[in-house]
């Protein structure tokens, strides 16, 4: 009797021990599944086509250059990528417009680089590259990047980034005008613009200082320079848009920021430490447009800079590449972002390259 009434005491015994470790497994299973991260999703990428009016090129510039010049014309080199919106909103507002159409063709033939192709390329002098391996030789950091070539083959202009409509077809006029041999295009383009007495959007993170050299030197962190102009549309959508953004301002207060008017007299010392007027340090630096920011290193040298229209991923992009010094083991800001994106979505936030609002907030 004694051997039936343990048999179920066992039983339960056993049963209840099994529980307990599938419990205890569950207990541990369940954080474990729980803490693993959905990947973000990526919004803003934009297709495009280039016109068909665009030239069928061998990519020999040398005969790109005497076939323009035999017509009257010059070339202009477009850099570009897949999915890329600044490329997509040139082409759309640009490229189609009739009358900057009309002007293109009429003055120039223009030519497609890819950014990341593998078309061969014969520069002037018979050097031959890869597109890609071309573009990494110029540094092309931003698409769409436009590069204008005078008859002998050198550079009449170069755009970084997307430009306006009317800033674009005044860049074109400057070129098909022969303008570069007798002034520099930052005079060309500031003298086309319209003064202004408005005041300029000031932020609680500016610094207030003309001794940019000081600044330079008290800190190892880098310096930021904006240049704005009163009444700028597009320096109002900088502060109101993408300064607001709560993502963009933790990264921009990390870093010394100071703004001037590029109209300004006052008297300013770089930060490498040279006293200069600041309309005259405007021109040696080859501001155009506005808003810029020129980013300098502890030491006062240039490193990166922003010097065309750019929405908020990009913006946020350039501070982080700065901050963490990527420049100096990653010379291509393109394959920056893409890592940096990538990051941002495994840690499960959305990126959206084309957006105002930060998808990771």
């Amino acid at each position: 009797m004694t051997s039936h009434t343990n048999a179920p005491d066992n039983t339960v015994s056993l049963w209840s021990r099994q529980f307990i470790v599938c419990f205890l497994l569950l207990c541990y299973l369940i954080p474990a599944i729980s803490q693993e991260v959905t990947p973000g999703q990526s919004f803003g990428a934009k297709t495009s086509e280039v016109p068909d009016w665009f030239k069928e090129s061998f990519l020999d510039f040398e005969e790109d250059i005497a076939e323009a010049r035999a017509q009257g014309k010059r070339v202009m080199l477009y850099f570009h990528q897949d999915s890329c919106p600044y490329c997509a909103r040139l082409v759309k507002e640009s490229f189609n417009d009739p009358q900057t159409e009309a002007y293109l063709r009429k003055h120039f033939d223009a030519i497609t680089i890819n950014l990341w192709g593998d078309r061969e390329v014969v520069t002037v002098g018979g050097q031959e590259f890869t597109e890609k391996a071309f573009s990494a030789a110029l540094r092309v950091q931003y698409t769409p990047t436009l590069l204008f070539l005078n008859e002998q083959g050198r550079q009449a202009l170069r755009l970084d980034g997307y430009y306006p409509r009317d800033q674009f077809l005044a860049a074109l006029r400057y070129v098909a005008e022969h303008r570069e041999g007798n002034i520099s295009f930052s005079s060309y383009m500031l003298g086309l613009q319209k003064s202004s007495s408005a005041k300029l959007i000031d932020e609680a993170f500016f610094i207030s200082s003309d001794r940019l050299d000081q600044l330079s030197a008290r800190s190892d962190g880098p310096l930021a320079v904006y240049f704005e102009s009163g009444d700028c549309d597009n320096c109002r959508i900088l502060h109101r848009r993408i300064l607001a953004d709560a993502a963009t301002r933790q990264l921009v207060v990390k870093m010394q920021n100071v703004q001037f008017d590029i109209n300004s007299s006052t008297r300013i010392v770089t930060p490498g430490g040279k006293p200069m007027e600041l309309k005259q340090w405007v021109r040696e630096l080859g501001i155009v447009y506005t808003p810029s920011v020129v980013f300098f290193d502890a030491s006062g040298v240039e490193v990166m800079r922003i010097g065309a229209f750019m929405k908020t991923f990009h913006f946020q992009s350039v501070y982080d590449y700065v901050l963490q010094k990527a420049y100096l083991s990653e010379p291509s800001f393109q394959r920056y972002i893409a890592e940096r994106a990538e990051k941002i979505r495994d840690a499960g936030f959305n990126t959206d390259i084309w957006g105002y609002e930060s998808a990771h907030n």
